[in-house]
C-alpha cells in the first residue's frame, strides 16, 4: 500500500487547537470550582453563575479559538486522523497547570506525555486514516442520534444516582457528544463555501445547535463536579477520539488500514496512547499544591 501523506495544515491546526484546549481546561476546572456545587448533573444555573466569573469568560474566548482550529483542522485532513491529535489537550492541560504551579514535570509525568504521543503517533503511522465523503443523508443519521441519545440517558443516570460517579459520567457524556460534534463539524467544513445561507441550509447546522450546546453543559458540569482536573479531561479526551474513529469509518466511510496485524497494532497503539491518558490522570493531583480545589489536583 503506498503511504499516506497527512495534510501540514491539518495536523498544525489540530495541535495548535489541542493547545488551546488544554489552555481552556485548566481556566474552566478554575472557574467552575467558584461557582456554588449544590446543583443537579445537569444544571443550565451553572452557566449563569459562571458568566460572572472574568477567568470563565476568557476560557470562553480560547474555547471558540480551539474550535474554530478544530474545524480548519477537519476542512484539511480526515474525522479518523484530527481527533486522535486533540487528545494532545491531556498533555498540554497537566503541564501548563504544573507551570502555573511552579512544579516542574517529573518523570511519571513524563512517561504519561511519552506512553500519549507515542500511541497517537502510533496509531496514526499503523492507520493511515484518509479519503471518505463529506455528504451524509438525514436519514442515515438517525441510527446515530439514537445511540447517542441512549449514551447520554445511561451516563446522566448513573450520575444522579452516585455522586461519586457523577464527574466520570458528566465526562463520558461529554466526550461522545464531541465525537459527534467533530463528525458534524466536518460535514460544515466542506460546505462552507455555499455561503451561510447556503449552510443554513443543511441538516448538520441544526443538529450543532443541539449537540453543542449539550456537550458544552456537560463539560463545565463533570469539571464542577470533580474534585481533579486530570481524571475528567482524562475521559473526555479518550471517549472523543474512540467515537469520531468509529463515526468516521461508519458513516463518512474513511479509509483505515485493516487485516488482522494492522488492527492488532492500531489496538495495541490505541491502548498505549489510553496508558499514557491514565499516567496522567493519576500523577497529576500531586502536581497541586496542597489544601487546594481548584486546578490539577
Amino acid at each position: 500500500m503506498l503511504p499516506v501523506t497527512f495534510p501540514a495544515t491539518a495536523v498544525g491546526a489540530a495541535l495548535a487547537a489541542s493547545a488551546t484546549d488544554g489552555v481552556t481546561a485548566v481556566l474552566e476546572q478554575r472557574s467552575t470550582k467558584q461557582v456554588p456545587t449544590r446543583r443537579s448533573a445537569l444544571s443550565p444555573r451553572l452557566i449563569f453563575d459562571l458568566l460572572h466569573r472574568p477567568l470563565w469568560l476568557l476560557a470562553i474566548g480560547l474555547n471558540l479559538l480551539g474550535v474554530a482550529l478544530q474545524i480548519l483542522a477537519l476542512h484539511f485532513g480526515a474525522l479518523a486522523l484530527v481527533q486522535p491529535i486533540l487528545v494532545c489537550d491531556l498533555i498540554f492541560a497537566v503541564v501548563i497547570a504544573a507551570v502555573f504551579r511552579h512544579r516542574r514535570p517529573d518523570w511519571m509525568i513524563l512517561i504519561g506525555v511519552l506512553c500519549c504521543a507515542g500511541g497517537l503517533a502510533w496509531f496514526l503511522a499503523v492507520a493511515r486514516p484518509h479519503g471518505g465523503t463529506t455528504t451524509v443523508s438525514l436519514t442515515s443519521v438517525i441510527p446515530l442520534g439514537v445511540a447517542l441519545a441512549a449514551v447520554l440517558a445511561a451516563c446522566l443516570t448513573v450520575a444522579r444516582a452516585s455522586r461519586p460517579l457523577r464527574p466520570i459520567m458528566l465526562a463520558l457524556g461529554c466526550g461522545v457528544c464531541y465525537g459527534v460534534m467533530a463528525f458534524l463539524f466536518k460535514i460544515l467544513s466542506a460546505g462552507s463555501g455555499n455561503g451561510f445561507i447556503g449552510l443554513l441550509s443543511q441538516w448538520p447546522l441544526w443538529a450543532v445547535i443541539v449537540v453543542g450546546p449539550l456537550g458544552f453543559l456537560l463539560n463545565e458540569s463533570a469539571l464542577q463536579a470533580g474534585t481533579l482536573i486530570a481524571p475528567v479531561l482524562s475521559v473526555i479526551t479518550a471517549a472523543d477520539p474512540v467515537a469520531s474513529i468509529g463515526i468516521a469509518y461508519q458513516w463518512l466511510h474513511e479509509s483505515i488500514a485493516y487485516g488482522p496485524v494492522n488492527i492488532t497494532m492500531e489496538v495495541v497503539a490505541l491502548a498505549v496512547m489510553v496508558t499514557g491518558i491514565v499516567v496522567l490522570a493519576h500523577r497529576a493531583p500531586q502536581v497541586a499544591s496542597p489544601g487546594t480545589d481548584t486546578g490539577v489536583g
